[in-house]
């Protein structure tokens, strides 16, 4: 039986302000994203969420970003790979302590934003995030793009490297993401999610945003957690993939 990860970003809130609905969505993926401070996500977020995924059995990841809590990690930034190495292991560490305290561990780090898509061809700040993980846990595996700088760097460096998938994305024929910017890169009618989640699990195969078929191969399929109707999208998903005989089971 095919298999495949569901991860979503979750505890992407701060303060008294929340976007994700972490509660429920944590009922339907096997992996959790979550936010390290950085982009968003405080500690009392990190640590209601690390409990709710650990009294689910929902594997936890750290979400590492760019520092930009006002632009939610979505701005182009220029930082010094010492400075990044650094704060990515502050992040994986400082959410370490909450997963720990809730029985469970931090099991595989992926980029959000800015530094995710920025990883994808930029082999300098790719090598520090990769130093970043390995100064905080040189076994994490990492999360990200098929064909990337940053999971060839990964591989290099002896870290696990996880493929990824986005249902709810628009793919360059490269097999890149569109910019979030351009007309179209988000995908928002829920039968076109369901039915490129079947696709990407059963034949690695989506149809990019030029109307080309394209391979992206993936063993996880992000569920973005911050759309309208995230909740109720996510599991009709899940449910899909289910009756097409897809096992949905976390990678870590």
């Amino acid at each position: 039986m095919t298999a495949i990860d569901l991860n979503a970003d979750l505890g992407e809130g701060f303060g008294r302000w929340r976007l994700t609905d972490d509660e429920q969505l944590l009922s339907v993926v096997s992996s959790a994203n979550v936010a390290c401070g950085f982009h968003a996500g405080d500690a009392a977020t990190m640590r209601r969420v690390c409990e709710l995924a650990a009294e689910r059995g929902v594997t936890i990841g750290a979400q590492v970003s760019y520092r930009d809590l006002a632009g939610f990690g979505r701005r182009a930034m220029d930082v010094p790979p010492a400075e990044l190495a650094a704060e990515v292991a502050y992040q994986i560490g400082a959410l370490e302590v909450f997963a720990r305290a809730a029985g469970a561990r931090v099991a595989y780090v992926k980029p959000h934003g800015a530094l995710y898509n920025r990883v994808v061809h930029d082999a300098e700040q790719g090598r520090a995030v990769v130093e970043g993980v390995r100064l905080a846990d040189g076994s994490l595996p990492v999360l990200g793009l098929p064909g990337s700088r940053l999971l060839e760097l990964a591989a290099e460096a002896g870290l696990p490297a996880v493929t990824e998938a986005f249902a709810d994305r628009a793919y360059t024929d490269e097999g890149t993401l569109v910019p979030r910017g351009r007309e179209g890169a988000v995908l928002t009618d829920p039968d076109t999610v369901v039915e490129r989640s079947v696709s990407l699990a059963r034949s690695g195969a989506v149809v990019a945003h030029s109307g080309a078929r394209i391979r992206v191969r993936a063993r996880s399929l992000c569920l973005h957690g911050d759309t309208p109707g995230a909740v109720g999208l996510a599991r009709r998903v899940r449910e899909r993939l289910l009756a097409a005989g897809v096992r949905v089971e976390a990678f870590a």
